[in-house]
């Protein structure tokens, strides 16, 4: 994560907002790509003063959004055909065994899986597809896709932007217990968010996915 961020120092300010909404975006479409870790390391950037941390949020949530959107529409199209031939090209991210454990997240809590899976990375890039190859009304896909991409961008990048301004001043006065605390409650704010999402990647098996159309 260190070497991307030092990556992005080199970049100019509007080239680091459309690297983080591309990446994103791609991944939300169903491709393997480190969303996250570039998230994670241009709001660290921004902590620094390189980058503006509401223009990462916004690049951050865009692109989740759209992406997602276009996912969406891709796996309604192509259907699981599709997702089989994402998984046979990606085997070790997109397998029948992890397109089982997202089929089973859906099923289990419909619409919600799109929310909580923004905080996941199997269900961050499945979602999408996966919601159109079941048939999810998209409108009810499109408010939890929006609502957890806000929450997911702009919660994220605040969270690791107040932390590193935090860690920045307290190391300048070497209090290291400040700093100590900055990190816990900033663990603490995301632990309940966190802690639903992996409920929802660990859920057991569940009936046939026909399911989510009837419930959806």
């Amino acid at each position: 994560m260190f070497d991307v961020q030092h990556w992005l120092v080199a970049l100019p300010p509007i080239a680091v907002y459309l690297l983080v909404g591309g990446v994103i975006g791609v991944e939300s479409m169903g491709v393997p790509l480190p969303g996250e870790i570039v998230l994670v390391s241009s709001a660290l950037l921004a902590a620094t003063g390189v980058v503006e941390p509401e223009w990462v949020a916004t690049a951050a949530a865009t692109g989740a959004i759209l992406g997602d959107s276009i996912g969406y529409a891709v796996g309604r199209r192509g259907g699981r055909p599709l997702l089989a031939r994402l998984g046979r090209r990606f085997p070790r991210h997109l397998g029948p065994a992890q397109l089982a454990r997202a089929e089973q997240s859906f099923a289990r809590y419909g619409v919600w899986a799109v929310f909580f899976g923004r905080f996941v990375a199997l269900l961050r890039i499945l979602a999408g597809p996966l919601a159109g190859a079941l048939h999810v009304p998209y409108r009810r896909f499109l408010v939890a896709n929006a609502a957890g991409g806000l929450v997911w961008a702009f919660g994220t990048t605040y969270l690791l932007f107040t932390v590193g301004r935090a860690a920045e001043h307290w190391l300048k006065d070497i209090s290291w217990a400040g700093l100590a605390l900055a990190v816990l409650a900033g663990l603490a704010s995301t632990w309940w968010l966190r802690r639903r999402a992996h409920r929802i990647e660990a859920v057991e098996p569940t009936p046939d996915p026909e399911v989510v159309r009837a419930d959806t």
